[in-house]
């Protein structure tokens, strides 16, 4: 009964569906996880550094979505950075590959039943803010939804979140200070901006990336937005990082290919997996 003297609502199958995921992945190993991390396209390697790692394929848990974009290996990773035990996605779904919203987001629904407080969301992305240059990483301080949707449209299940969450706040700000001092300390060329979230899976158009230039985006990209938003709903505190690896349509006179995105995030490999081991620490001292 609630406190209002009335039975509670029957699970809803979205929250039963991922209940069952998480439980499976728990199952396979000891750890418990507190921070999780969704690694984009061509960044997932930072996954094979955690010690003591547990690996399971997408396919084999029940209702995950399965990831078929170039530079996602399709692994959630169970493992220690330091002593921080946490969740790593190697790879993500998008919109553009079909999956509807709710399955975009399912996965950060599953860390959060799995216990994590806080996540570290990366993804590849095309530079606007002609100040950034290719290889550089980029602390998101805010977002602008341009996918047409929200991945919380339909009933609300009250077990992940209220019907209107806030997003004033949705990339905490000790995070991103902490991520900026850890850059400094390593050396590490970084940034702060305004990451726009566009479907896909075309790239876009040199008109477009004026207009996004013009409503105050510095990168855009086909994904993150609706995790942060999940994430959000769920009062689990966000870290944005986004590598820029390839400037946008018309920043410079040349064609965007998914090959130079995947070249740029290999050759940032060793500054992006410093950051992170260094951040991953900061992040697990401020969770209550």
């Amino acid at each position: 009964m609630s406190a209002f003297g009335t039975a509670q609502a029957m699970p809803s199958q979205d929250f039963l569906r991922t209940e069952r995921a998480a439980k499976f992945i728990l199952a396979r190993t000891k750890l418990r996880p507190r921070i999780g991390l969704v690694l984009g396209s061509g960044l997932g390697a930072f996954a094979n550094e955690l010690a003591g790692a547990t690996r399971i394929d997408y396919k084999k848990i029940p209702h995950f979505p399965r990831s078929t974009a170039i530079g996602h290996a399709g692994r959630m990773v169970i493992g220690k950075v330091g002593n921080v035990p946490v969740a790593a996605m190697q790879g993500r779904v998008h919109l553009y590959e079909g999956y509807a919203q709710r399955e975009v987001i399912f996965p950060i629904r599953v860390m959060a039943r799995m216990g994590i407080r806080a996540v570290l969301i990366t993804n590849a992305a095309g530079g606007i803010n002609r100040e950034f240059k290719r290889g550089c990483l980029v602390i998101l301080r805010d977002h602008i939804n341009l996918q047409g949707t929200n991945p919380l449209i339909g009933p609300n299940e009250e077990r992940f979140g209220v019907r209107f969450p806030d997003l004033t706040q949705v990339y905490w700000k000790p995070y991103q200070d902490a991520a900026l001092q850890e850059g400094k300390r390593l050396g590490v060329e970084i940034s702060q901006g305004v990451y726009a979230a566009l479907p896909g899976p075309s790239y876009e158009t040199p008109a477009e990336i004026r207009y996004l230039r013009m409503i105050g985006a510095d990168l855009v990209g086909m994904s993150t937005v609706p995790e942060v938003i999940a994430a959000a709903h769920l009062g689990i505190r966000v870290l944005g990082i986004s590598c820029v690896t390839n400037m946008a349509a018309g920043i410079l006179d040349q064609p965007v290919t998914v090959e130079e995105v995947l070249e740029t995030a290999e050759r940032v490999k060793a500054d992006f997996v410093a950051l992170l081991r260094a951040v991953i620490p900061r992040m697990n001292e401020d969770l209550p």
